[in-house]
């Protein structure tokens, strides 16, 4: 385990105004997309009401580990993010936790993870949640994931990172969420220029080979734009 502010990127990003929104976005539109290596998931620290979530959470789990694909969570050792985390090392994968001290004095962190980042507030542990990943994951949760993964895309939307985000509808649970983006859309609050660009789907397999297929294609985009330049 290690403080944030005793890390690299952390020192990277801290700034005199708006820690680290420069250096992040850079960073994030200059990397080139090939491969997942880490993949960062946003989930409940509860268990919800619905076996499901828990059973989806521990089965993506294991596909992390056996495809070597990286965990990148939030750290915590209850609820969804437990179960998640706690799959993928029992199958012999590699997770990194990322909590701020103050959820850690609390006891919830996972502190048996491969690697655990502890920083100082919410703001810095979503940086080097970004940092970290390659691509995104909503399962199941509460406010917290909301929000996190409304962040995402709204960076996305306004042309910041070309990550893969992906809503894993378990049981329908995005269901209304998804409903709700439509009903902006035909009210005309997502403007052509600026589409929200998300993968969906409903089952945990799923996950990991539509996150492959949209890097690849980000990777293709990329590639052709870079030739296009140097044929100027």
């Amino acid at each position: 385990m290690f403080r944030a502010d005793n890390h690299p990127a952390a020192t990277n990003i801290n700034g005199p105004q708006t820690p680290g929104l420069t250096l992040l976005w850079r960073n994030a539109t200059s990397r080139a997309m090939s491969t997942i290596r880490a993949v960062c998931v946003y989930c409940a620290s509860g268990q919800g009401r619905n076996p499901a979530f828990v059973a989806a959470a521990r089965a993506f789990g294991r596909i992390l580990a056996e495809n070597r694909v990286r965990l990148v969570f939030g750290g915590g050792a209850v609820g969804l993010m437990g179960a998640l985390a706690r799959a993928v090392l029992d199958q012999g994968g590699s997770a990194t936790g990322i909590i701020p001290q103050f959820l850690l004095d609390k006891e919830v962190g996972f502190r048996d993870v491969t690697e655990l980042i502890v920083t100082d507030d919410l703001h810095e542990r979503k940086r080097l949640m970004f940092e970290r990943a390659d691509a995104f994951v909503a399962l199941p949760g509460g406010i917290g994931t909301l929000e996190e993964l409304v962040e995402q895309l709204t960076w996305a939307q306004l042309g910041r990172h070309k990550k893969p985000i992906l809503i894993a509808n378990i049981e329908g649970f995005w269901g209304p969420l998804l409903e709700i983006i439509e009903y902006m859309d035909r009210l005309g609050f997502i403007h052509s220029a600026a589409e929200l660009n998300y993968l969906v789907c409903e089952r945990d397999e799923d996950i990991l080979p539509k996150l492959r297929a949209a890097a690849a294609g980000v990777a293709e985009e990329e590639a052709a734009a870079r030739e296009f330049v140097e044929r100027l």
